[in-house]
């Protein structure tokens, strides 16, 4: 999942940087991109261990997407003041900080805990968005700039096609062998901590490779540019959610990433039913690279769509599939419910860059805080899951996918309205 950046890139032409520089910059899009969808892995397990109801299981959701409603701000103010090195550096620090919180976590046996390391991982996260995709645009000429965005948002993608399948296998092995219902008393304490030392070894080796990572920033910090321009202030700027475009798209946006976010986080759970595909929770785990790896692939088929058809009428239409996808899936069962959700982010594949495309079309000099705006909706991340969690505690998995087919309902309105230029 790519996300704007607060801080606007640079105008001119771009500052001619070696391929190697450029390279290090798009790893940092699979890093992030990739441990974001490790969640999807996290919530099983840790719903498992505790014994949680979805609605709680979906608070890691919550804590994780809360991040980048409460820093993205500060982080652009803070990108503004010290630079794109040393906000890079930060970030992939306060990232490592958020990994390594996972082993006190895992030794306190407390799930509080855990929300609490992922919030510090995300908002190690959102600085490090902040700095880099306005970075990306700057290493090269401006002329060629897009061509790199969508390169370095390519392996985001790519990240979270490759992550799921390795924490399955690392994460939730375990889990096929015991049931953590059937255990109780000093064996459920046991064996909730000896599965959560697994969770903290794992961060661990992470904290490490971005910890190798914020070296080679460092080291390389005589290439990169050294000020940020001035963060996005959004004081006033509100009152631009009163043009239809723009609030439309906010609320889309807010729409999209609790939709996706949601149906990726409770996939596990889904497929390891009875009624769907009866797999494992870990085989069920590396079925997730089918819904990353479809917007993968989905966003190189919806580039050229795109460069033929309005936006506005390809977002409606993939929008509109994707709701009957996910009605299909909940109105029927066996694999072809477990498959047809699945395919669910083929159709996700380019809503994120046309919703917000189309939000900031016609802003000119209010592009900037309109793209702050749009980023602050990512939060529908945080809540919407939430909602989806409650509505299957008190009903079915299957029926609280009607939230995730409402929100795909709306933006196909969204992108309906939007199919005329602005």
């Amino acid at each position: 999942m790519a996300s704007p950046a607060i801080v606007g890139a640079r105008s001119g032409a771009g500052v001619k940087k070696p391929f190697a520089l450029v390279a290090a910059v798009v790893a940092l899009f699979f890093i992030w991109g990739g441990l974001t969808s490790l969640n999807d892995i996290l919530i099983p397990k840790l719903k498992g261990l505790f014994q949680l109801s979805y609605t709680e299981a979906m608070l890691t959701q919550f804590a994780f997407f809360m991040a980048y409603f409460i820093v993205s701000l500060p982080a652009g103010h803070l990108i503004a003041r010290v630079g794109y090195l040393k906000g890079i550096v930060l970030g992939l620090g306060v990232m490592a900080v958020g990994c390594l919180m996972f082993v006190p976590a895992s030794g306190s046996g407390v799930y509080a805990t855990f929300l609490a390391a992922l919030f510090v991982l995300a908002a190690g996260i959102t600085i490090l968005q902040v700095a880099a995709n306005p970075l990306i645009a700057n290493l090269g000429s401006a002329a060629t700039s897009h061509s790199r965005l969508t390169f370095a948002q390519a392996f985001n993608s790519l990240g979270t096609t490759i992550f799921p399948p390795l924490g399955s296998v690392i994460i939730l092995g375990s889990l096929a062998q015991v049931d953590p219902a059937t255990l109780s008393g000093a064996e459920l304490s046991a064996f909730q901590i000896r599965e959560t030392a697994v969770i903290g070894h794992a961060y661990i080796g992470i904290a490490a490779i971005l910890a190798l990572v914020a070296a080679l920033f460092w080291w390389r910090r005589s290439q990169l540019p050294g000020n940020a321009e001035a963060a996005t202030r959004l004081g006033g700027s509100f009152g631009l959610l009163k043009l239809p475009r723009l609030g439309g798209g906010v609320v889309s946006i807010f729409l999209y990433v609790g939709a996706e976010v949601a149906i990726g986080s409770m996939l596990v759970n889904y497929l390891a039913q009875a009624s769907i595909m009866g797999v494992t929770e870990q085989t069920a785990g590396g079925m997730l690279a089918f819904y990353w790896g479809g917007a993968m692939i989905g966003r190189f088929i919806g580039a050229g769509a795109l460069r033929l058809y309005s936006p506005g009428k390809v977002l409606a239409c993939v929008a509109c599939g994707a709701a009957v996808l996910v009605l299909i899936s909940a109105g029927i069962s066996g694999s072809a419910a477990g498959w047809t959700l699945l395919a669910v982010g083929l159709m996700n594949a380019i809503m994120f860059p046309t919703i917000f495309s189309l939000g900031v079309e016609g802003l000119g000099d209010k592009t900037p805080q309109g793209s702050g705006l749009l980023c602050m909706a990512i939060v529908g991340g945080a809540l919407i899951p939430l909602a989806v969690g409650a509505l299957a505690d008190a009903t079915s998995l299957a029926t609280s996918l009607v939230i995730p087919a409402i929100c795909y309902l709306l933006i196909a309105i969204y992108g309906w309205s939007a199919r005329s230029p602005a």
